[in-house]
């Protein structure tokens, strides 16, 4: 392979890689600061313990996410410096306010949350956890409102001097109709995964016999179990309305990756109603249809809010692209369409995770319904069903982001900059393929030697479960003496 190849696998395995963490700390940021809420009001020890328990994991998942994120932004002058060049003016903007605004509130605030336990009055601590889930969520705007402009750029023109596109308009970069649909999707799906991530510790917990679980603690993982599942299926139901909206949005700017989700090879026209593939087998080449189940006129209501809409083809949406970008050494390409299999199945395998997590979460609340006393989690123990049910539904949402990163990523290819910048012209041009498999190499061992110490420590700190809390270490300071012990959380 050549440098090209080789700097868009390290930049993909360094990104999947780094956006396991990202969902799980935007979701459990939420979810801790909802317990500790919880606490505050009812003054019920096991929310206490709970919000501990989950704040212990979340800390660990947010150093491995900072870790891991750093170095995504080492490639764009390492490995992409000629699309860095080309775009540096609009993407450096979002990507600026993000380090020095998002990044600076939820790391100050996380340290002022984690070392502030009975230092600080309980309201302030409260408020310093929320402001850090609000960190999260400002750093996820400003980095979609980068990725949107790659999606659809807009608030640039060309300078023709320097062949870079430069900062006309930077609200309506951060208003761009793509971003203003992604970022309720991507928010919403990090939800999922937080929920997601609660839900399944707490049901390993409920299933554990009770010498390993003690029976006094069920009612409190039974709490955060339903916690968890309602908070899942509620985000998993915003995820649904949010990608339905961002399909339509994809449709009108994107309209090869939207035909080759569906695997959709001829025009549709108007009256007549696009089907929707529930399964397509193609040649190996991806570019022909031989055989396929599919809904009718779904796709069509899906892309264009109606039945019977026109959706164009790939093959047609190919021979346009090639007669509107031929002649520019940026745009030029001899095929624009994607990998048809990769985008095609990263689309279904993303729905399909995200609906079974939904499905975990709507039995557990089932097993879980009614009020509830001591007794009744030895409906859980003993069955293996919900042992498996807790492995699984922690990484049926995280791979569901994965492949749904996946698609929007390999789906928009060609380009590097959709209309503007193909990827191969966007890599560095004194870059070596032996340059960047030596980093791609180097990084590959060291995120490997990360996944040991972030496995190690969550299912460490994860089995042990939520410990007793000491009831000096939930007095609000204005209640503690010159007595009471010096106390260190963490």
């Amino acid at each position: 392979m050549d440098a090209l190849d080789l700097a868009r696998w390290q930049f993909g395995i360094t990104t999947v890689y780094h956006y396991f963490f990202v969902p799980i700390t935007i979701g459990l940021s939420l979810l801790v600061a909802v317990m500790q809420t919880r606490w505050l009001q009812t003054r019920d020890p096991g929310w206490l313990r709970l919000t501990k328990f989950f704040g212990k994991l979340f800390a660990i998942n947010f150093a491995l996410g900072l870790v891991t994120g750093i170095v995504q932004e080492f490639q764009f002058g390492m490995n992409w410096s000629d699309y860095s060049r080309f775009v540096g003016d609009i993407f450096g903007a979002p990507l600026a306010i993000e380090a020095l605004l998002a990044f600076f509130l939820e790391s100050t605030f996380l340290g002022l949350w984690l070392f502030g336990w009975g230092r600080i009055p309980e309201k302030l601590h409260l408020a310093a956890i929320w402001l850090v889930h609000l960190g999260t969520v400002l750093s996820a705007y400003f980095i979609l409102t980068a990725n949107s402009f790659m999606q659809h750029p807009v608030g640039y023109h060309i300078n023709p001097q320097t062949g870079r596109a430069e900062l006309t308009d930077f609200l309506a970069v951060l208003t761009n109709k793509v971003q203003l649909v992604a970022f309720p999707h991507v928010l919403a799906a990090a939800w999922m995964t937080g929920a997601a991530f609660v839900l399944a510790f707490c049901l390993w917990h409920l299933w554990r016999s009770t010498d390993r679980t003690p029976a006094a603690d069920k009612p409190m993982y039974r709490k955060g179990a339903k916690l968890g599942a309602w908070a899942l299926l509620v985000a998993g139901l915003a995820v649904t309305v949010t990608g339905d909206l961002q399909g339509k949005v994809m449709t009108d700017v994107q309209p090869m990756k939207m035909a080759a989700a569906e695997g959709l090879y001829e025009d549709v026209p108007e009256g007549v109603g696009a089907p929707f593939s529930i399964i397509t087998v193609g040649t190996l080449d991806g570019r022909e249809e031989i055989w396929a189940v599919t809904v009718p006129k779904l796709l069509s209501y899906l892309a264009t809010g109606s039945m019977e809409g026109a959706v164009e083809g790939i093959n047609h949406i190919q021979e346009r692209y090639e007669l509107t970008y031929a002649g520019s050494e940026l745009t030029e390409s001899e095929d624009y369409r994607p990998v048809i299999p990769v985008t095609y199945w990263s689309f279904r395998i993303m729905i399909g995770l995200g609906m079974a997590a939904m499905a975990v979460a709507a039995g557990a609340l089932w097993v879980l319904r009614g009020r509830g006393s001591e007794h009744d989690e030895t409906r859980m123990v003993g069955s293996r069903l919900w042992g498996w049910a807790a492995a699984v539904v922690l990484f049926m949402p995280l791979l569901a982001n994965s492949f749904g990163w996946i698609f929007t990523e390999m789906g928009r290819q060609p380009w590097l900059v959709m209309g503007l910048m193909t990827t191969r012209t966007g890599v560095s041009p004194g870059t070596t393929g032996a340059e960047v498999l030596t980093s791609m190499t180097v990084f590959t061992l060291l995120y490997g030697a990360l996944a040991v110490v972030e496995v190690g420590l969550t299912l460490r700190y994860g089995r042990a479960g939520a410990e007793p809390v000491a009831e000096d270490l939930s007095l609000d300071p204005a209640d503690r003496t010159d007595d009471d012990a010096f106390v260190f959380t963490y």
